[in-house]
């Protein structure tokens, strides 16, 4: 892995453990001479996790819609700052530069990007690794209901556990390092049914 993409969320949220772990994200990545790729604002948790990234010399490449530009929420200190037009392309952009995906807790945005990007994972678009760094419990609803899914037909266990989870910085980067896609495929081939 050479680059990481992270969503999160623009906010800061209530608990002040989500802005220290964004930063020490940031600072680990940059420490582990990965390269973090975000979406280009300085506010909220994106910030927090540029801002630890940049702290430690890190590359840090931001993608950012020209609309959100306007409202003055680029970060200026980036190694680079893509404008793009859409959501959309913004999405492709950082799949395009980054070599695997973390989620940090963030609300219909982030949970938008995780889900676009492990869906490609499923429909074999990409075989990077997709994890979530679970602060605070922060995701354990998402987690429970991914297992109702898999309980109730709707979920294949093989794509259920495409998605890696943990509460620790350094043991999430090794299950990215060690993960290996599923040979299930989504769909049936139809030539061999």
């Amino acid at each position: 892995m050479k680059n990481i993409t992270v969503f999160c969320g623009s906010s800061f949220g209530t608990d002040e453990i989500f802005r220290e772990q964004a930063a020490l994200l940031g600072k680990t990545l940059a420490k582990q001479n990965l390269g973090l790729v975000y979406g280009g604002a300085n506010v909220g948790l994106m910030g927090a996790v540029a801002d630890g990234a940049l702290s430690e010399k890190g590359t840090v490449i931001g993608v950012l819609p020209n609309f959100l530009r306007s409202k003055e929420i680029a970060h200026l200190g980036l190694t680079e700052l893509i404008l793009v037009e859409s959501m959309h392309e913004r999405k492709t952009k950082m799949n395009e530069l980054c070599d695997g995906v973390i989620a940090l807790p963030g609300g219909f945005g982030t949970l938008e990007e995780l889900f676009e990007m492990i869906t490609w994972a499923q429909l074999g678009l990409h075989k990077k690794p997709i994890a979530v760094l679970n602060i605070n419990g922060f995701y354990d609803s998402l987690i429970e209901l991914l297992q109702t899914m898999t309980e109730k037909g709707l979920l294949k266990e093989a794509n259920q556990k495409m998605l890696l989870v943990s509460d620790n910085i350094d043991d999430l980067l090794e299950k990215m390092r060690n993960y290996t896609p599923p040979t299930v495929g989504k769909w049936i081939d139809p030539q061999k049914s």
